[in-house]
Order: C-alpha cells, then structure tokens, then sequence
C-alpha cells in the first residue's frame, strides 16, 4: 500500500525567534510554504514500503535542517510556538485565509498556531474497502497522543494535548463538520453525501456573512472545505489521517508502522464494529491480527479522544485502548513530556524551540546540537 507523508515544522532564527522560510522554499518541489509565514511543510512522494518512505523523508528533511543552518535558521517540531502573538504568526496572502476567517469567524486565529504531520494511505481496490479504511482511522484517532508535542498556547498550559484542542474544539468548533471528527460510515457514497452536506453548510453560512457567492465558489470545492481529522482526498486520491502532531521523525515513524499496517488490514480483511461491548477493542486489531479489523463504537471513539485531549497518556483508559488497538504506549517519549506544566515566558518558550530544534538535528545528524 503506498503511504506519503507531509511534516510541518515551524521556522525560527538561531534566537528562536519565529521567521519566515524565505528561499528554504526553493529547495525543493517537496517543500511547500504553509498558510502562516513562519511554517514549513515538507512532503514526500507515495513509496511502496515504510523503509522508502523513511529514507525519502530523512533525505529531505536533513537537506533541509542543513540549508536553514547556513541560512542561521532552525526547525522546530512542535505542534504550537509554546508561546506566541498574533503578530508573530502572519497569514501568508492568500484569498482562501481570508474567506475562512470570514466564514468560521474569530476563532479561525486558533489554526494559525497548529502544527501538525498528515499520513496518506492508497485507497483500497474497492468502495467497501475504503470506508474500511476511514472507519480504522477514525478509530486510530486517539493515537495522536503518543506523538504530543506541546500543551501550551500564548504561554499557558491549557490541556494536555494543546492542537488537537485548539483545531478542533476551538478552532472549529462554530463549524464541527468542517473540522472535527466524522462518525463512522457504511460506505464511500455515505461519506460524499456528508462533504456534499457539509460544503452546502459551510456556503450557506459563508454567504450569511457577506461573502460573494462567486468568490466562495471560485475557491472552494466540497473536498476544499472539509479539514476533518479523516477525509478522503480526491486528487491524489488517498484516505489522509491528519491529527498527529509535528513531532520528532523517529517518533512520527514508530506510529506510521503501526497505522499503516492497521489500513492495510483494513483494506484487505474489512473492519467490524463491536456494537455488543463499546468499550471493547479487539486484540490483535495491529499487525499480528487475522480477519476483519474489530472497532469499537463510535461513541467509545469520542469518549477515548476526549480523554486524550484532556489527559493524554496519564489516562489508564486511553493506554489500554491505545494497546488494544496493537500501539504499545511505553515505546513512545512525546516531546510534550519534556516541556514544563508551568506557564511560560517568550524567552523560555524561544529556548524551548531551540532545545526541540536540536532534537531534530541530532535525528537527522546534520549539525552539532545546540540549544
């Protein structure tokens, strides 16, 4: 089955400071800028094997730590600035922003600070299989815990897990289904049927606030005004999981083993809903297990992800979900560990850039570490 990915990571200067990527972007057809100047968005092509993929996106990735070195700048893997104004976090110019703050209003602002990486699994050779592989994901879902890479927002600890709850609850949360966490679905045409009702939602309370129906339509798409934590993509196409966080690549390749190999029981066995126990999960659902992939209810899902987002690897529910799913919690050392639980200052949080900065470095062996 092949996978792709796409890491964001935030650019700052050898102070700390958030910067714009200026010519970082002309590395590379792989390297995209992000809606927010001082973000980066590294991209692989589909690869047939996890090692491909591996050795593809470290070769970028060390290309690209080493030219932001001789341009004095750095990378860093977290999911939000730790501590950051608006001022310090530009919209690039680009009409899509602009109507989105203007339909979703002033929590918009909350995506600006989120930094995150999205897996892309081929789609199965069937419909029924595909839903297979959107119903396994969502399912996932919670797993964006063991890959957590910051709590704090504008200098305070909110929750545990700080992007997903600013994306989704915050962000998102005037718009639940343009960003938040779909139920599962019994088929592919189920799923087009929700974005078609989803898109018709979001234009009808766009043109609520003045847009002009032309501009909306000339921009968006029913597949351009969903960022839900699962969706499909239309152009590539693939199933795309999009909640992890920007992370360490050791760690966001340990979880991409485990989820890749989830989808693609799920695409080749089916997926099974236990309906009977909701808090149950099948063991063996990972890479050892045979037949259909077992799922508990949705309503689990929600509970568990809610869990995660509050608590994160703290919760004894959600590690023994976590572990039924075939994940093994312990493996895992989220760079959001690392960081204090007290609130912080923009001189601690530009330090605490530089110290996740030289993490990255040490991974990819392309500078001494510094922080």
């Amino acid at each position: 089955m092949n996978t792709s990915l796409e890491a964001e990571y935030w650019v700052v200067d050898d102070d700390g400071e958030l910067v714009p990527p200026g010519t970082l972007l002309e590395l590379s057809d792989r390297i995209d800028p992000e809606f927010v100047e001082p973000m980066i968005e590294l991209k692989t092509t589909p690869c047939a094997t996890m090692a491909e993929l591996r050795a593809e996106f470290r070769d970028l990735l060390g290309a690209v730590v080493e030219a932001a070195h001789e341009r004095d700048k750095r990378l860093v893997p977290l999911a939000t600035p730790l501590h950051a104004t608006p001022s310090e976090i530009p919209y690039r110019d680009k009409r899509g922003t602009d109507l989105q703050r203007r339909i979703v209003g002033p929590t918009f602002d909350d995506a600006r600070v989120c930094a995150g990486t999205h897996f892309h699994f081929e789609r199965a050779d069937s419909s029924d299989r595909v839903a297979d592989q959107l119903n396994a994901l969502t399912a996932i879902d919670p797993a964006f815990t063991l890959v957590n890479s910051a709590s704090h927002y504008r200098g305070e600890r909110i929750l545990e897990c700080a992007r997903p709850y600013l994306y989704r609850r915050s962000c998102y949360d005037a718009c639940p289904e343009q960003g938040q966490l779909w139920p599962y679905v019994e088929s592919v045409d189920e799923w087009e049927r929700r974005l078609e009702s989803a898109y018709d939602r979001f234009r009808e309370r766009a043109l609520e606030r003045g847009v002009d129906p032309a501009a909306f339509d000339d921009e968006f798409d029913p597949y351009d005004t969903v960022w839900t934590p699962v969706r499909l993509r239309e152009e590539v196409p693939t199933v795309e999981w999009r909640s992890p966080d920007a992370a360490l690549p050791g760690q966001t390749f340990r979880l991409a083993e485990t989820v890749r190999s989830i989808v693609d029981r799920a695409a080749t066995a089916g997926t099974v809903v236990d309906v009977e126990d909701g808090r149950r999960v099948g063991v063996g659902m990972g890479v050892s297990g045979e037949g259909p992939v077992q799922l508990p209810a949705f309503e689990t899902v929600e509970e568990i992800t809610d869990a995660a987002i509050r608590d994160g690897m703290a919760d004894d529910g959600v590690r023994s979900y976590l572990r039924d799913l075939g994940f093994s919690p312990e493996a895992y050392d989220p760079l959001a560990n690392r960081l204090p639980d007290s609130r912080l200052t923009k001189p601690e949080a530009k330090r605490l850039r530089l110290e996740a900065a030289s993490e990255l470095e040490r991974e990819v062996g392309k500078r001494p570490a510094r922080a």
